[in-house]
């Protein structure tokens, strides 16, 4: 069985570490080259750099600041926001990004996905979907940081970026996020079921207890949070040492 992972996200704005609930009253977490560090040197198994301003913006990426991160690491590094294109993604690449993560411009522009794929290979292509249930009970797919609602089911937006060529699919629940109630284990379980790539579950995290639910219950590949590293809820070598505990497969 392939050992489970734990990432620390760094959402960034202005050039800072920040951290809201469900998207929304950001608040500053540090400095990310310095977060990015810590991690690194605590065992986390990946980290990711997204941008989360930048669509909105109508901006590119933190060049600079993604090579500043890549630079004082040694884990595998995923960076998204304000992609549009293949040059956008090869100047990610050169500056140090092991993968990217698309989103809006991969839900506007499919064809990205099988493109990226294309030129740079599936294992470096993520596909974030950021996802609300509506009252029915769906999920629904949303886009530009969560500020707009899609007619697009989740999962068959997830099944059309697998056949696409997506190496993973990177899932935030908005009705989970910075709540630290757990995550979202019926839609999680589902689309790792479904699909055949791994499916990194992200909104919620609070406890131990909840990575043990997403992993053990929901199947998830990969784990994602920020706050409760941020802030020091969770240290990941305690994290790791629980999770392997309870018999999670986990790298020490």
């Amino acid at each position: 069985m392939l050992a489970k992972r734990i990432i620390p996200c760094l959402d960034i704005k202005d050039g800072r570490t920040v951290k809201g609930v469900r998207f929304e009253n950001l608040r500053d977490a540090g400095d990310p080259v310095e977060l990015a560090q810590v991690y690194s040197d605590q065992g986390a198994d990946e980290l990711v750099f997204l941008d989360i301003t930048a669509t909105i913006e109508k901006r590119k990426t933190l060049y600079g600041l993604v090579n500043r991160l890549a630079s004082g690491i040694n884990i595998p590094f995923t960076v998204g926001g304000g992609i549009s294109d293949l040059k956008d993604i090869s100047s990610l690449l050169q500056n140090g990004a092991d993968k990217i993560s698309i989103n809006t411009a991969a839900f506007k522009n499919p064809k990205i996905i099988e493109d990226a794929a294309r030129e740079f290979g599936s294992q470096c292509v993520v596909v974030a979907i950021d996802i609300k249930k509506s009252e029915a009970g769906e999920w629904y797919v949303y886009l530009k940081g969560g500020t707009q609602k899609t007619d697009m089911v989740a999962m068959e937006w997830a099944h059309k970026a697998v056949s696409l060529g997506a190496g993973e699919i990177l899932l935030t629940s908005m009705d989970h996020d910075g709540t630290k109630n757990g995550f979202a284990l019926d839609i999680t379980k589902k689309m790792a079921k479904q699909l055949p790539i791994p499916v990194i579950a992200s909104g919620g995290a609070g406890t131990m207890d909840d990575f043990y639910d997403v992993f053990h219950v929901a199947n998830a590949d990969a784990a994602l949070a920020a706050g409760t590293f941020h802030f020091k809820e969770i240290e990941i070598p305690e994290l790791k040492t629980y999770l392997i505990q309870k018999g999670i497969p986990i790298r020490k």
